[in-house]
């Protein structure tokens, strides 16, 4: 048998934007269950549980897809990962410097 020397990943660009648009649903859907949750708790803090939360499923999911970029060796990928989560801290320290 032969060994395959080109690579299996021939995703295109749209494809690629539908991949990771599909990757963002499961996280809002159980970002939305969590939001539930923290609202019908009626804790004292709920505004950092939620900021903590969606910072948390943001680097998760940026952490995804710099797995997913080391995998098939696309260094943009692993950028926008570090970028994202950069950008996400980012946000997160703003907001908790205004509070």
């Amino acid at each position: 048998m032969e060994k395959n020397d080109v690579s299996p990943v021939t995703e295109s660009s749209a494809d690629h934007v539908e991949s990771w648009f599909f990757s963002i649903i499961p996280i809002a859907v159980a970002f939305a269950f969590y939001i539930v949750f923290i609202l019908y708790a009626k804790l004292e803090n709920a505004n950092l549980f939620i900021a903590f939360g969606a910072a948390a499923a943001m680097v998760g999911l940026e952490s995804y897809w710099i797995i997913k970029g080391l995998r098939t060796k696309t260094s943009s990928t692993v950028v926008m990962g570090l970028t994202g989560i950069i950008i996400t801290l980012g946000v997160l320290y703003l907001y908790l410097s205004f509070i």
